[in-house]
């Protein structure tokens, strides 16, 4: 049994956000108090299961839900030399994350049962909660369905093309009324590779000094705009990913006065930095879709703000140092994220009066939960071996799953040159930020500890 004591419980999905104590049993929190009531109750438990009774204090410590993160690449099958399910979950681990969502440009592509169920059954032994996405065409060739009713029942819990845009709008509306059929959301990569000439690299100023055209802010605003539309024809539910220019979280914030099924997701680096950033930092500053201007990063923070954008994900992208050292029109787009993604949310959002810490663990941890309606199987010791509940992540309750992520909100720490990933492309290295992580536990185990 574990007893986490006298932590600060921010809890967005029940609002709280006050001192208490949790006991857990097994992978369950049993029972939540007002701090000191639960000792001698956690004590008599222990004893009566004839168990050891293991203590965190977490004094001057936030207390939250595991985090979950709806769009990781973990590039496992195919590409493990970046990464591997096991190192990625090692990243989530050291980030504070329980749950993940992994995305399907792999190889084989997550278009197959048997690619989704290695997927899930790796994932089971890296001691946190590894979902898996499927795709939404055969080979993210965009022209083909895969048989989506099929691989849902495999159990995954999204359906997205990510990394590759669907340009054929007939496509679009066939999988649109598919995943309105099957109650599940299509996760989105906007961006038109007609507008572009060379990706990843905003086009505007900072490309022509370097001699690139880059990729216009209409590649995505063309594509929100159009998706709306079929969305909202078809009944559909979608998420905008990595959602990266002020016109396209302006049609997002327009939307979802009418359609809440519209949904947009942002990442750390997309409201942390700006396209100036490719000067100072190469490719590690090269990302699809690119880092943007000063006045959509602000938009992007309002739109996280005020529930335009329900939730952050980090588009956790590992690459090797080789591809990444490449020249910038031919090294790889994308930097690893799980390891930083909170402290960078505390610097840029919270500290800078943005917003509260409730709203942005909100938006990492229920909220992305709720979205994709993420649910795990718990099984019920009380009612026989082969009886489980489904119950949900990314929120605290008693009888429910025992998630959580214990951080320092204002203890900071220096962003290092090793990582639990196998990767280390990030602009952030050498950088001070806040919310270090003590603990992340998982189904009532400590996964990591500083």
């Amino acid at each position: 049994m574990l007893l986490i004591k006298n932590g600060r419980l921010i809890d967005p999905w029940s609002g709280t956000n006050d001192f208490r104590d949790i006991l857990v049993d097994g992978e369950r929190i049993v029972k939540i108090g007002f701090c000191g009531t639960l000792h001698d109750l956690a004590v008599e438990a222990a004893s009566v299961k004839s168990e050891n009774l293991e203590e965190i204090d977490a004094a001057g410590l936030v207390v939250a839900p595991g985090l979950v993160d709806a769009h990781v690449h973990f590039r496992d099958p195919g590409f493990t030399d970046k990464e591997d399910i096991l190192t990625g979950a090692d990243a989530a681990k050291a980030g504070g994350f329980t749950s993940v969502v992994m995305m399907g440009n792999t190889n084989p592509h997550m278009d197959n049962p048997e690619t989704i169920r290695y997927a899930l059954e790796k994932g089971e032994s890296t001691g946190i909660r590894v979902f898996t996405c499927a795709n939404i065409t055969k080979d993210m060739a965009g022209s083909e369905l895969t048989d989506m009713e099929g691989l849902l029942r495999e159990g995954i819990v999204l359906f997205t093309d990510d990394g590759k845009p669907i340009t054929d709008p007939d496509v679009m509306e066939k999988a649109c009324m598919e995943a309105a059929r099957l109650g599940r959301v299509l996760s989105l990569h906007e961006e038109d590779p007609s507008y572009i000439t060379d990706n990843g690299i905003n086009a505007g100023d900072i490309a022509e000094s370097l001699g690139i055209k880059g990729s216009p802010r209409d590649a995505e605003i063309s594509m929100v705009k159009r998706d709306i539309e079929i969305a909202g024809k078809t009944g559909a539910e979608i998420t905008v990913q990595h959602i990266s220019t002020k016109e396209a979280v302006e049609l997002i914030r327009e939307a979802r006065k009418t359609n809440p099924r519209i949904h947009a997701e942002a990442t750390p680096h997309h409201f942390t930095l700006t396209d100036s950033a490719v000067l100072k930092h190469g490719t590690m500053a090269k990302m699809n879709p690119p880092l943007r201007k000063e006045e959509d990063r602000i938009a992007i923070i309002k739109g996280i703000a005020d529930g335009t954008i329900e939730t952050i994900a980090t588009d956790h992208a590992p690459h090797t140092a080789t591809e990444k050292a490449a020249e910038l029109t031919k090294a790889p787009s994308g930097i690893i994220g799980l390891e930083t993604s909170l402290g960078l949310g505390i610097r840029e959002l919270v500290q800078k009066g943005y917003m509260n810490l409730m709203t942005l663990i909100s938006r990492m941890t229920c909220q992305p939960a709720e979205v994709y309606r993420i649910r795990t199987l718990i099984r019920d010791e009380s009612a026989g071996e082969n009886v489980y509940d489904e119950l949900p992540v990314g929120r605290c309750f008693e009888g429910g799953p025992a998630d959580f992520v214990i951080f320092g909100e204002n203890e900071t720490y220096t962003v290092g040159t090793k990582f639990a990933s196998k990767a280390c492309n990030t602009p952030f290295i050498g950088e001070e930020v806040p919310g270090k992580i003590h603990y992340t536990i998982c189904s009532g185990k400590v996964v990591f500890s500083a």
